[in-house]
């Protein structure tokens, strides 16, 4: 009976010229959207990991030089697109995929999409993540808001329920065509998650984000079912669904923002800024040797190696003083960072918990963690390009204490001969890295994504426990 029940909604379905081009216009929209991502993620990763290794290959290719030369020369350090990113984006638009590494900087990571894009408005954010979201709702809205009073107002309800049909039974019938729906729509993030793991990304990962986006729809789709048994009146159950989608897709995610920021205030740069550089100056200047902020590294230096002035030390007093100030400047910006970091994380969790009021929340968050597009990786990102910096700076630094001469060093603002003298061997840029940025494994990620992934759970219980009861009072 229940396939019989959903023929006959399909047939009508197609009978409604409405309902059809509805359907056709988010077909296309999806497979245009599609293509559209998968050809610009692509580029995107061939882009970035070409430059990554232009820049490396620049890095290493610098002739010989003072070795400080070389700490403000810098590199830069690129974060890829995952595999799943063809789908779902994520942060990545607004976080910016490049960070210029020197020394005695943390810079910001730049070049985000939504900057570059700013002038397509709203259309720069046209993923298929975000179709999945937010139009596919729409549309079993269109489809299913009348599928119990259809049969009210024909008066085949009171014939059905005379013939021994429960309301159950039909509610079965009208959930196994939303199903039906639902699954030919599915058919196209399939596709996509096929291609990403012939990407290199794991089953395990597109599986997971197909399984919840199809808990997602099932939401909607006992919500709709729902208001069609309860509310009598097409306008009305129509108006409700439509308050419902608002409410959840698009007013609940901006109050849930607002209130994540407004309960965990996360200062801004120039503020961070301004406090970070009064504790920078207490810490000394580490390109004047001469700052009574390393007297103290002075004496200690001179006891260890048994002489009385810098000048008869082994090694380059310089370099030692620039290896110091790298490492107690480092450890300053890195309490700064990763005091903002933390602050970034926290309002992203209370994001997250709003997903209890709107499923849609639920489901963005956990596309975007599923997908390796979150905060987090952003973050992990930011350290590990950080320890890139860090290691090459102090590794510069370190040949600057061992192979330059201090008095060579003292006097290369002399005249040319003295400049070319104060240098070191280009074999010394070895030390950079290499660096390549990988997306978290797909179990990592699915431990993220257990709190989304668990309210969409919820949401679905609570959802299909409502149908349920709905059905058994259903009356002419």
């Amino acid at each position: 009976m229940a396939i019989r029940i959903a023929r006959e909604e399909w047939r009508l379905w197609l009978r409604s010229k409405v309902v059809v081009a509805a359907a056709l216009i988010i077909a296309v929209l999806l497979a245009a959207t599609s293509v559209l991502t998968i050809n610009r993620i692509a580029d995107e990763q061939v882009q970035r990991m070409e430059q990554q290794v232009a820049a490396e290959e620049t890095f290493f290719a610098q002739p010989d030089r003072h070795p400080h030369r070389m700490v403000h020369y810098g590199h830069y350090a690129f974060r890829p697109p995952p595999p799943l990113a063809v789908f779902e984006p994520g942060v990545d638009a607004v976080t910016g995929q490049s960070i210029f590494l020197e020394g005695h900087r943390q810079n910001s990571a730049m070049f985000a999409d939504t900057k570059a894009g700013a002038d397509l408005g709203g259309f720069a954010a046209l993923t298929p993540a975000s179709l999945y979201q937010l139009l596919l709702p729409l549309l079993l809205i269109v489809l299913g808001h009348a599928m119990f009073l259809r049969e009210r107002e024909s008066g085949t309800l009171a014939v059905l329920l005379a013939q021994g049909s429960s309301g159950t039974k039909l509610a079965l019938g009208k959930a196994t065509a939303l199903l039906s729906v639902i699954a030919i729509f599915m058919i196209p993030l399939i596709v996509v998650a096929a291609y990403s793991v012939t990407l290199g990304e794991s089953v395990l990962a597109a599986a997971s984000l197909v399984a919840g986006y199809f808990l997602y729809l099932c939401i909607w789709g006992a919500i709709v079912l729902a208001a069609s048994i309860l509310i009598r009146q097409r306008a009305i159950s129509l108006g409700a669904l439509v308050f419902v989608w608002l409410f959840a897709a698009l007013i609940v995610p901006r109050v849930a923002i607002n209130a994540s920021s407004a309960a965990i205030d996360a200062p801004g740069k120039i503020e961070s800024d301004l406090v970070m550089l009064a504790e920078q100056r207490k810490l000394g200047d580490g390109h004047n040797a001469a700052d009574p902020a390393f007297e103290q590294l002075q004496a200690q230096v001179l006891e260890q190696y048994d002489v009385e002035t810098i000048e008869e030390l082994p090694i380059n007093w310089r370099g030692v003083v620039a290896t110091y100030s790298e490492a107690e400047l480092t450890n300053l910006l890195n309490r700064f960072a990763e005091n903002r970091m933390a602050l970034e994380a926290g309002q992203s969790r209370l994001f997250d918990l709003f997903g209890l009021a709107s499923p849609t929340i639920a489901i963005a968050s956990s596309s975007r963690m599923l997908a390796g597009t979150d905060l987090a990786t952003h973050h992990r990102f930011l350290r590990e390009s950080e320890n890139l910096r860090f290691d090459f700076v102090q590794a510069l630094n370190q040949a600057h204490a061992t192979d330059l001469d201090y008095a060579l060093d003292m006097n290369r603002n002399n005249d040319a001969a003295s400049a070319e003298a104060a240098r070191i061997n280009a074999e010394s840029w070895q030390v950079l890295d290499e660096f390549r940025f990988q997306p978290d494994s797909a179990v990592d990620r699915l431990g993220r994504a257990r709190l989304p992934l668990g309210i969409l759970l919820l949401w679905l219980a609570i959802a299909s426990s409502f149908v349920v009861w709905a059905a058994r009072k259903v009356r002419v």
